[in-house]
């Protein structure tokens, strides 16, 4: 993939990546996770649960790991809720598995992986809340709905 500007990034992966697997997604309604995929998915995207202590969240097949989720589902983006110490094996797993982006959570940063991920061509976003910059996006009329 072409390298896009950072201002770019993030509308590029909204738009085109429609299945987002979400690693450490929690089953618990008043954790981050289940609140941001649970709006995700109201929004018309494809929520892949990865947790491999839950078998089904938000209506959708959990999978012990992003590589275990890949062998039955095409994933595009990958959406993490692990600490950053965590992320590089995740990063990893989306290189291999041929993830078009990884989106890495508020207040989660891996700078060697982001640009290991780069350097295999993923989009990387750093450190943002996926729903929030859906809704900035969406309501600047950056993002069209579904």
């Amino acid at each position: 993939m072409a390298t896009l500007a950072p201002a770019e990034t993030m509308p590029h992966i909204l738009k085109h990546c429609r299945t987002i697997a979400v690693v450490g997604l929690s089953d618990q309604p008043h954790r981050p996770s289940f609140d941001v995929a649970r709006y995700m998915q109201a929004q018309g995207y494809r929520i892949i649960p990865v947790n491999p202590n839950l078998t089904e969240v938000l209506g959708e097949k959990a999978y012990a790991s992003l590589t275990e989720a890949a062998k039955h589902e095409k994933i595009d983006l990958v959406n993490c809720f692990r600490n950053s110490p965590d992320i590089p094996p995740v990063v990893d797993q989306a290189i291999a598995i041929g993830a078009q982006a990884v989106w890495m959570q508020l207040g989660i940063s891996h700078p060697e992986a982001a640009a290991k991920a780069q350097a295999a061509g993923l989009l990387v976003v750093q450190d943002h809340c996926i729903k929030i910059d859906h809704r900035v996006l969406q309501s600047r009329g950056l993002l069209t709905p579904p």
